[in-house]
């Protein structure tokens, strides 16, 4: 790959919280080193998309600079747009329509997929990029591999709200998406407590339940994660328990999109995403009505999914997000390339990318989450990192 001054950086799936602070992050820092950024728009459609020629491809590339970049970390999202691009599978519908059928041909998997690893390869070569900076959660970050396993000079940031990305503890944009959880469920609590209901708050958590977790941890709840197929009726009884204990006469449980209790399994529906992912049955709607079944209770379900994506990120977030763009821009200049920056330990710290085949990292259903009790451990912090107690 050439070694050139010149440095790409995209961001890819799911927006959060704290994704411009990081892309400003790495602007400033090397830029002021003489070093030329410019953005990939719209993730890795950036680089199955862009156009051939000598002009500038303002759908898909964006100069940055000090200027363009200046105020960006104040607000959420990914001002450079995001995608769920998989170059590996790119299906036939809404293919780049510059792309010849004879070039098609040679990159087919299957009758309607194709692998675009080599245009996105050539694109890299035409920007003449000397790193690309991509940031994303688990899939952004396994075709990231699969370039540096054809020899691209690349580098990792982790983001995710599910906070599941392997070799690191923490990703961007999941200390907002708890700040958020726990404002949303205390405000909650009055309406609850004014009708004496059941509440059933579900959030994000495909395969791992941190964010539920945490957030059980910030507001005294229960909570159910994809890590353990639950006991319904366990979790039912300690509900209704709750609910009667309490003076306010309400009680409630956060579940992971990917929770399920012991001999039921959620389905999924509609069709797969780039990276194989189907939209999953509502958890919340579903232990709802079981709920209400078995106590006659009222029940309250919220879906908070979206909401705990959205907006500017908090403090910590926002924290993390420069720091790790400032590692990253420290990696350049060092010439270290596939590398993730992460955090292990409770430190700063850059690890091998990871591994797809591993899969998300999962909670340490042992050491955070009491099974019995459906709710985080609180005792046995004593020498744990602050914050994430992992």
């Amino acid at each position: 790959m050439a070694q050139s001054k010149r440095i790409g950086i995209l961001t890819g799936g799911g927006d959060v919280p704290g994704l411009n602070a990081a892309i400003k992050s790495v602007v400033y820092q090397t830029t002021s080193w003489g070093y030329e950024v410019i953005g990939i728009r719209r993730g890795w459609e950036g680089l199955t998309h862009l156009k051939p020629g000598p002009e500038l491809d303002t759908d898909y590339i964006l100069p940055l600079t000090w200027d363009n970049t200046r105020t960006v970390d104040r607000y959420g999202g990914t001002f450079l747009h995001t995608s769920r691009t998989n170059a590996l599978k790119m299906k036939r519908f809404g293919l780049p329509a510059h792309i010849s059928p004879e070039r098609l041909k040679t990159l087919a998997t299957g009758p309607d997929t194709f692998d675009f690893t080599p245009i996105v390869i050539e694109n890299i070569e035409r920007l003449g990029l000397g790193c690309l900076v991509a940031i994303g959660g688990d899939d952004t970050l396994s075709f990231t591999k699969t370039l540096q396993g054809k020899g691209v000079n690349v580098l990792g940031i982790p983001k995710t709200m599910d906070n599941d990305v392997r070799g690191t503890e923490y990703c961007i944009g999941f200390s907002t998406a708890i700040s958020r959880a726990k404002e949303i469920i205390t405000r909650q609590r009055s309406t609850l407590g004014s009708h004496e209901r059941i509440g059933v708050f579900r959030m994000f958590g495909r395969d791992a339940g941190f964010t539920a977790l945490f957030s059980a941890y910030v507001t005294a709840g229960r909570c159910v994660i994809p890590e353990v197929e639950f006991d319904l009726e366990g979790l039912v009884a300690i509900v209704d328990e709750d609910k009667r204990l309490n003076s306010s006469r309400y009680s409630f449980v956060i579940a992971s999109e990917g929770a399920v209790w012991k001999g039921h399994s959620v389905s999924e529906y509609g069709e797969a995403d780039a990276f194989g992912h189907k939209k999953k049955a509502d958890i919340g709607q579903q232990l709802g009505d079981e709920i209400r079944k078995r106590t006659g209770n009222e029940i309250m379900l919220a879906d908070l999914t979206y909401e705990l994506r959205s907006g500017e990120p908090d403090s910590t977030d926002q924290i993390v997000a420069i720091t790790f763009g400032n590692i990253a821009a420290d990696l350049i200049r060092q010439g270290t390339f596939g590398r993730l920056v992460a955090l292990v330990d409770g430190k700063y710290a850059h690890v091998d990318l990871p591994d797809p085949k591993l899969g998300p990292r999962k909670l340490d259903i042992e050491k955070l989450y009491n099974v019995a009790r459906f709710r985080p451990h609180y005792r046995g912090k004593l020498g744990s990192p602050m914050l994430l107690n992992v």
